[in-house]
């Protein structure tokens, strides 16, 4: 059994919050306010403090340097494995994570509804255990304070097909949450609220 830390949606405040011990520490990312490369090297210094094992980073919509600089993207996050539609496997468990979110007002890495972020997801494995991205799927833990559903109905669709043990990601910070569906759980891990203030909580997940 391995205690999984889930945490997201940091944007520069990491040193601000209590982070659970565990064995792996997954971060589905918006660690950085504009995605500079003065905040990435602050994140992945404070990345080297913490105790875990292993560590886990996908990019968010705010992290646009790991977009502009994909090539720079590995180095400048040397303290954990940074993953960008891409698999690990760790301690036996293959943990696939994408920064993908659907379009909204051009942050990084979104892309249209659609085929355009359809094949984004085709490219996520059967064989799963952990899947990490920024956004929620559709109709689990989206709702933005406005009422709205948001998540992507194409992602809601891989998941039913790949069926992880566990879907981490944040994005939507006011629908921070976890819950059990049909044989995954779903953890949305954001620690800033909606008023961008420090005050949710990691989840920890045991596999």
């Amino acid at each position: 059994m391995l205690r999984i830390v889930c945490i997201s949606d940091t944007h520069g405040a990491h040193a601000q919050f209590p982070i659970p011990t565990g064995d792996i520490l997954l971060h589905a990312g918006d660690f950085s306010k504009r995605g500079r490369e003065d905040e990435i090297v602050d994140f992945n210094d404070w990345l080297g403090t913490l105790p875990h094992k292993h560590k886990v980073v996908i990019a968010g919509n705010h992290d646009f340097g790991m977009e502009q600089h994909p090539e720079k993207a590995r180095a400048w996050l040397s303290n954990a494995h940074y993953l960008n539609d891409s698999e690990i496997t760790i301690e036996g468990l293959r943990i696939w994570g994408s920064p993908i979110t659907p379009w909204f007002f051009d942050w990084a890495f979104n892309r249209y509804r659609g085929a355009d972020i359809r094949q984004h997801w085709d490219m996520i494995p059967e064989g799963i255990d952990i899947l990490v991205t920024h956004g929620p799927p559709a109709g689990i833990l989206d709702v933005t304070a406005q009422g709205k559903g948001v998540g992507c109905e194409d992602l809601l669709q891989t998941i039913q097909r790949v069926k992880p043990r566990l879907h981490v990601f944040g994005h939507i910070h006011e629908a921070h949450g976890k819950v059990e569906k049909d044989g995954t759980i779903y953890a949305n891990a954001s620690l800033m609220d909606l008023q961008y203030l420090p005050t949710q909580t990691a989840w920890v997940v045991e596999l």
